[in-house]
């Protein structure tokens, strides 16, 4: 069958498919996004795909067949560990066969140096290889033997082509793989340059596929755009079982590492991870690295405890109240929404007579964490209270608890694993939603304060 191309033109930001240039997308509004690429027809790039994973096994008899719900055998996941504990917690209690996992960070930040450490453990019982497309050989090897691995039971190829490295699987039979990275691998069905959004997309579909019928485990690594997303269509993120990002700044010594999907686990689950001369080793504590300890209080912070997945978190905020002399006053977060702080000193100003229209309002959350939950409102109001009127909160008080526009506080998940971990690192006294309290709730040596309003909340709080 003779092949039958065309030329369209693909959108690098959303993936959007034109017949005709434009300066603009019409899908996303990008300018100047739209690149020519030469594309096979559906039923020439059909039968090339079909030819590329036609296999033996038992996933692939069942693809295209119709079955009831109740002839499905139940299997029981079967879970392979990592060697790492907190990228465990993270994928949801270990390697699940057959998952795709995706892994996007900022350059630098140790994407690669942790898929290596945790692929030489799981190298030690089973079969594993290890797929570089950015790096050569020798550098891989140079940085496994840095990072004292086991190099012996570790398989490493160098290729980009999609093809030859499924023909390449077949023989080998991994049972766990690494992509690094997605973006540099291309398939010879296509006519665009590697890094492009149909290149991408259809590179991933492929190894998903492989994946998906021979029961691999994948490691896809990816890279992020300057706006902090993963580079390539929106669609690479479906076609996954986990998508894992990398946070924390490359001069920072901790690293932290967000699901922000997972089929097989919590969302929003949080390994936390301190990068060595040997590579990142976990944090057996992480809820200290994001506290700060004074020899005495200061105004202008409060601890809260957050729920990151599965596990409470102690985390500090600060706040920094000045005198603005500009005629739209600056708010600036780091570590939280800045609109949830804008709304939050309206809710203040309207409910409890304390206005901040006239200052520069600064918050910021310790040790580079972003907290995305709403149990942040009422430690950081007491942290612009404390701020503003330079009153310092006791050292032993932690705050938690949503603040609703009515001036009401309003439960949080988890209330009392969140009091037992505050009372374990020597919290004396919790100031928390009046839900979050029941009869059985009591925490020993712990004073716990239930508030339903923002005013008696303040005045719990010491701030008359």
């Amino acid at each position: 069958m003779a092949t039958k191309t065309k030329i369209i033109y693909t959108c690098q930001k959303c993936g959007a498919e034109s017949l005709k240039w434009a300066g603009q997308c019409g899908d996303c509004g990008a300018w100047n996004s739209l690149v020519e690429e030469i594309k096979q027809s559906e039923s020439a790039s059909g039968s090339l795909r079909f030819a590329s994973f036609t296999g033996d096994n038992n996933n692939a008899e069942e693809t295209g067949k119709v079955l009831p719900l109740s002839s499905i055998p139940l299997n029981a996941e079967m879970r392979v560990s990592t060697g790492i504990p907190e990228l465990d917690r993270v994928l949801g209690g270990g390697l699940v066969g057959g998952a795709v996992v995706l892994i996007g960070g900022d350059p630098g930040v140790g994407k690669s140096t942790l898929i290596l450490q945790a692929l030489a453990n799981l190298s030690l019982s089973t079969k594993s290889l290890y797929i570089t497309g950015e790096e050569s050989l020798q550098q891989v090897a140079l940085r496994a033997s840095r990072l004292n691995l086991v190099e012996k039971n570790l398989s490493l190829l160098s290729e980009t082509s999609v093809e030859r490295i499924i023909h390449i699987l077949k023989k080998e039979k991994p049972r766990i793989l690494v992509i690094d990275s997605i973006q540099t691998m291309y398939t010879e069905s296509l006519q665009s340059a590697p890094g492009g959004v149909s290149q991408v997309r259809e590179s991933a579909a492929h190894l998903t596929r492989y994946a998906k019928q021979t029961g691999t485990s994948l490691f896809l690594i990816g890279h992020v755009t300057k706006e902090g997303a993963l580079a390539g269509p929106r669609v690479l993120e479906h076609m996954v079982d986990a998508v894992l990002y990398f946070e924390g700044e490359r001069d920072s010594r901790y690293r932290v590492v967000r699901a922000i999907k997972n089929r097989f686990g919590a969302v929003n689950e949080l390994g936390i991870f301190a990068m060595t001369d040997k590579g990142l080793k976990e944090i057996s504590n992480p809820s200290a690295i994001f506290l700060s300890r004074y020899e005495k209080p200061v105004a202008g912070s409060s601890v809260m405890v957050t729920w990151e997945g599965s596990r409470p978190l102690l985390v500090e905020v600060q706040a920094l109240v000045d005198e603005s002399y500009l005629a739209n006053p600056r708010r600036v977060t780091v570590g939280l929404e800045q609109n949830r702080l804008a709304m939050l000193l309206a809710v203040l100003h309207r409910h409890s007579g304390i206005a901040t229209y006239a200052h520069d309002v600064f918050a910021n959350v310790v040790g580079g964490i972003k907290v995305i939950e709403t149990g942040i409102d009422l430690a950081l109001l007491f942290a612009i209270v404390s701020s503003l009127k330079n009153v310092s909160l006791p050292m032993d008080l932690v705050v938690f608890g949503e603040v609703g526009l009515a001036g009401e506080i309003r439960p949080v998940q988890s209330g009392q694993e969140r009091l037992k971990e505050a009372a374990k690192h020597g919290f004396k006294t919790a100031i928390v939603p009046y839900a979050n309290v029941t009869k059985n709730s009591r925490i020993a040596g712990m004073e716990v304060i239930a508030v339903k309003n923002l005013r008696e909340a303040l005045k719990a709080g010491g701030f008359n």
